[in-house]
């Protein structure tokens, strides 16, 4: 029997169909993608065999995506389900997500959110339901926000746990605002990061909400995140190692001044803080080392000690540190003299 997830791919568009096939065949879980061009021909696909994951398309001919969608959550409660469409309808998103959705996106439109996009499916994948935020299960509400900061979004996020709905207004990649049962700002932002699980819609941005929020988002989420885990300790809780590991991290990029740092040991997976995209930056890493390893044994020069360089908004540092290499992203306007010392700081710190 094939272990693999099946994918059910529903769209009218077979130019769609075709790319996005081969697109999510990609995915690390290597799904087996299957394609429907009706709406009856994907339910009948789904009478036949069993499916883990729903990608549907809204505006089709006879049967349109909501009215599949609306049969679905009855007849195969268990399957995941995604809106991926062209249309930029708030009515649209409130009647999918009332419909139990676990994600609805907009088709992506540049090679960043469609990473994003890629990310999300591959956790509706591999994760059970019951634990994190709906539409990204294996990542916290501060992965989301990271994200979205990251990839230099204004979006207003939409949080809701049970009753309680939260808003996180998000501008050119700047927490910007916060808002929640009665309270403004940095407050609000706390209550709503302390929610375990819950559901998170992404809204337009509303460029013109007045600021009440201007802390980086490092040192806020870092803040959150530690008082987070004394609360917890103070009732007696302990909190995973992870959990804490992950505080510390936070807290040695946001002291140092760095943008994100991926540790790549000399086997196992490697490991990034500040960045969704470890693995393909791990993989140019190791090519790197690889590379450096070759020249070093014809030039006889002896191993490497660090290499630094810059691209158009960072300057990078590799630094091989006890059986792993470090890649730290710096801003521009670092002091590139005292790069090499910091990084060394944040490398003998990874661990503790």
């Amino acid at each position: 029997m094939d272990p693999r997830h099946k994918i059910l791919l529903l769209d009218d568009d077979l130019d769609v169909l075709t790319l996005y096939q081969e697109v999510l065949s990609k995915l690390p879980s290597r799904p087996d993608v299957r394609v429907a061009s009706t709406g009856a021909r994907a339910l009948t696909m789904l009478d036949a065999e069993p499916f883990r994951l729903l990608i549907c398309d809204l505006k089709m001919p006879k049967m349109d995506g909501l009215q599949v969608l609306s049969i679905v959550r009855r007849r195969f409660p268990e399957l995941r389900t995604v809106v991926m469409t062209g249309l930029q309808d708030e009515e649209f998103r409130s009647r999918a997500y009332a419909l139990g959705v676990d994600l609805f996106w907009l088709k992506p439109d540049t090679q960043q959110n469609m990473q994003m996009f890629m990310e999300c499916l591959e956790s509706l994948l591999g994760r059970d339901s019951g634990a994190g935020f709906r539409g990204v299960q294996s990542k916290s509400l501060m992965d989301i926000i990271q994200m979205e900061c990251l990839s230099q979004s204004s979006v207003l996020l939409r949080v809701t746990r049970g009753a309680l709905v939260g808003k996180i207004w998000i501008q050119g990649g700047e927490l910007t605002d916060a808002e929640t049962d009665g309270a403004r700002g940095e407050a609000a932002f706390g209550k709503i990061i302390a929610w375990k699980i819950g559901t998170f819609e992404t809204l337009p941005a509303e460029p013109d909400r007045e600021r009440t929020i201007h802390k980086e988002v490092n040192m806020l989420l870092l803040e959150s995140a530690q008082a987070i885990d004394e609360i917890s300790s103070a009732a007696g809780l302990s909190g995973s190692a992870a959990n804490r590991q992950n505080i510390s991290r936070l807290s040695a990029l946001t002291r140092e001044g760095v943008d994100w740092v991926v540790s790549v040991p000399a086997t196992g997976d490697a490991e990034g803080c500040g960045t969704q995209a470890t693995n393909e930056v791990a993989t140019v890493i190791r090519l790197v080392d690889e590379t450096c390893k070759r020249l070093s044994e014809q030039l006889d020069a002896g191993p490497l000690s660090h290499l630094e360089g810059r691209t158009m908004d960072r300057r990078l540092l590799l630094l091989p540190w006890d059986n792993r290499n470090f890649l730290t992203a710096w801003p521009l306007n670092s002091d590139a003299s005292r790069l090499l010392e910091q990084t060394k700081k944040l490398a003998g710190s990874w661990d503790s």
